[in-house]
């Protein structure tokens, strides 16, 4: 039997359920955010003897300079070449879809011109140097490879590093045949806040990154966390998440399998389904005792699901994405007959899958969409990764005589009643000039 909260929307106590439920600490622990602190420092002051001290003690790799711990192009390749078929088609294929979807997503330059005749504008550049962290530590994700590494590619970035760890030396080859597929510059098998502090700080062998993105554990988030200023960072990761809405039109099964999904990342990953038939709920809470004890990671789905999963009956289906939209989850799906009838109320999700096919794994791998998303309800104003991410926009600005004419006069009026002399003196020379050039 499984172990999991189940709560009713009518009940009194129900809106403080659902607030413990969600409740998560973003907060990294007073140990952990001094350790990483400490280490970072450390990276800052002695470069690479500190990474490689690091790498010795966490990962038990012992390695004379960098360059042993930097992944030479041909083995990539190698690990590419001699995958089964069937991995390597897979592999393939969601790099394939990754890279037609974040085609689109491609920003370009746009302007207008005034009643003035002054021309205004945004121009989009690409980020030059970008460093990727591939977790390694507990488990393998060539999926992560292809989700962060593609976008990048597409967007243009001239430079892409990736650390990815390698405890005692084990390397696996997915993750090695999907950074061949993806085209990076430079691999090091470094992990950790060590890693990140390299991608942010430089070494004698590693070059500072404009910005670092990929997700990691709790370290690796602190660390991000702690060098954001002096670069970039996509985000800070949290647990996974998945929230499903269900009318009962879906196997019981299915849903079943897909709270399983993300429970079994993590212990701290929250699985919850919404739905207004209760028959439909006892359901699929027979189909989760049903398939736990075949499921390899059940030690780990259980804990996750006794600790912050729900079955929760609501009133209605309206009640649930009113729900859905509080909870802000990384994945939603609206396993309903008719999705795109709530489609256009939901306000806040990472990603939407729409319709009982469109099951949160597909989307891990082979969608299209990246998998890197906001968690802990930041998607009420973060989106997912993607090729905007690797992109930035400079405003042009080119003001014509007539604009300067008509603008400077509103300029210097602000810049007076802020108390800032020197712009309302630059705005009035403009005026000064103009009127001087006219004269003449």
């Amino acid at each position: 039997m499984i172990s999991i909260s189940r709560l009713d929307t009518t009940a009194a106590d129900f809106r403080q359920a659902l607030d413990r439920l969600i409740a998560w600490d973003v907060a990294t622990d007073d140990a952990i955010t001094a350790a990483v602190a400490g280490i970072l420092a450390d990276v800052r002051s002695r470069g690479d003897l500190a990474l490689l001290e690091y790498t010795r003690r966490f990962d038990h790799i012992e390695a004379p300079n960098i360059a042993n711990l930097t992944l030479d192009p041909q083995e990539l390749t190698g690990a590419l070449m001699a995958l089964p078929a069937e991995e390597r088609l897979a592999l393939e294929l969601a790099a394939q879809r990754v890279r037609t979807f974040h085609e689109h997503q491609i920003g370009e330059d746009w302007s207008f011109e005034d009643e003035h005749g002054s021309r205004l504008g945004s121009r989009v550049t690409t980020l030059d140097r970008v460093g990727i962290y591939v977790p390694g530590g507990q488990a393998a994700y060539p999926s992560s490879v292809l989700m962060t590494v593609i976008p990048a590619r597409v967007a243009g970035v001239r430079e892409i590093t990736v650390t990815v760890p390698t405890p005692k030396g084990v390397k696996n080859p997915l993750v090695l045949a999907a950074l061949a597929i993806g085209g990076v510059d430079r691999v090091y098998t470094i992990g950790g806040a060590q890693a990140i502090g390299a991608l942010a700080y430089g070494t004698q062998s590693i070059g500072r990154v404009d910005k670092i993105v990929g997700p990691g554990g709790a370290y690796v988030a602190a660390a991000k966390r702690q060098v954001f200023g002096p670069v970039g960072i996509d985000s800070i990761a949290g647990p996974s998440e998945i929230l499903v809405i269900a009318d009962g039109s879906a196997p019981a099964e299915w849903v079943a399998l897909d709270l399983f999904s993300q429970a079994e990342h993590d212990a701290d990953a929250q699985s919850i389904l919404l739905c207004p038939d209760a028959s439909y709920i006892d359901a699929v809470a027979s189909a989760m005792d049903r398939l736990i004890d075949g499921m390899r990671r059940q030690h780990i789905i259980r804990a996750s699901l006794q600790r912050r999963g729900a079955l929760v009956k609501t009133t209605d289906l309206n009640e649930a994405v009113a729900i859905a939209n509080r909870v802000a989850p990384e994945h939603l799906e609206l396993a309903v007959a008719d999705p795109h009838a709530l489609m256009s109320a939901v306000r806040h999700a990472g990603a939407i899958f729409l319709g009982s096919y469109s099951g949160e794994t597909l989307g891990d791998y082979v969608a299209g969409p990246s998998h890197v998303l906001p968690t802990f309800g930041t998607a009420r104003f973060a989106s997912p990764l993607g090729v905007y991410d690797f992109q930035k926009r400079s405003s042009v600005i080119e003001i014509s005589a007539k604009g300067a004419s008509e603008l400077a006069r509103s300029a210097r009026v602000i810049a007076e009643g802020e108390g800032l002399d020197a712009h309302a003196r630059a705005a009035q020379a403009r005026i000064r000039g103009i009127d001087h050039n006219r004269r003449e």
